[in-house]
């Protein structure tokens, strides 16, 4: 099932033994385009910190309570690596994480979750050990998904809307299509574009540069609705 990530913002947080607050944000990888960690807001329990929840510990998403139940208690949670709420999420922070919770590190092994598809607690293969050490030349593209609602979404032909937000795979956390809510050029529409069309981001301008053409889109839309699709 596909979540799109602008509506689960202010959904409630659940650990095995009560509330920890609620969604404030996602981080993904702007290279790989999967969601990494969760950005809790815990209000006055956990004031100043950066929580962060990753993936491995999601139960299920009570969408009627509007509620992610997840695998960790709140002692658990609070004796994780801390990291100040301005502070950028940094390779060494990740180990010190994943070693904290006992998971296998993303990072390591050739599939977007190390060694498979899914943020699963698998064991390594025999005679394996998993690499979870810090090093300098590692290249981590996290960004933030509140940030990136609102950037233009531009092509060569011009700006035809603003991202919104991300449709993400609600399994293997991978972001599926960006949605892009259109102006006057296209009714208003939203419009579902493939990560596939993305060329890159800019942060100083706040664009999403695409290889696409406001013709494409129509065409796409009219003929496929394959990598574009409408949606009022």
């Amino acid at each position: 099932m596909l979540l799109n990530t602008k509506e689960l913002y202010g959904h409630k947080l659940a650990a095995t033994d009560g509330e920890i607050g609620h969604v404030k944000d996602f981080l993904f990888d702007d290279k790989t385009w999967v969601i990494r960690y969760l950005v809790a807001d815990t209000g006055a329990w956990l004031p100043g910190r950066l929580v962060l929840l990753s993936p491995h510990s999601f139960i299920r998403w009570d969408q009627q309570e509007k509620t992610l139940h997840v695998s960790l208690d709140r002692k658990h949670i609070e004796n994780s690596p801390s990291i100040d709420a301005h502070r950028t999420v940094s390779r060494q922070f990740e180990v010190e994480y994943y070693r904290h919770y006992g998971w296998p590190a993303y990072w390591t092994g050739g599939a977007i979750w190390g060694l498979g598809g899914f943020p699963v607690v698998v064991p390594p293969p025999p005679g394996e050990i998993i690499d979870r050490t810090h090093r300098h030349h590692d290249d981590k593209h996290l960004q933030s998904a509140q940030a990136i609602a609102g950037y233009y979404a531009q092509t060569p032909g011009g700006t035809i809307g603003d991202v919104k937000g991300f449709l993400v795979n609600d399994k293997s956390w991978a972001i599926r299509e960006l949605v892009v809510q259109t102006g006057h050029w296209y009714s208003g529409q939203s419009i579902h574009v493939s990560p596939s069309q993305v060329q890159r981001i800019d942060y100083d301008e706040s664009k999403v540069h695409m290889n696409l053409a406001k013709a494409e889109v129509l065409e796409s839309h009219q003929n496929t609705g394959q990598l574009l699709k409408s949606s009022q």
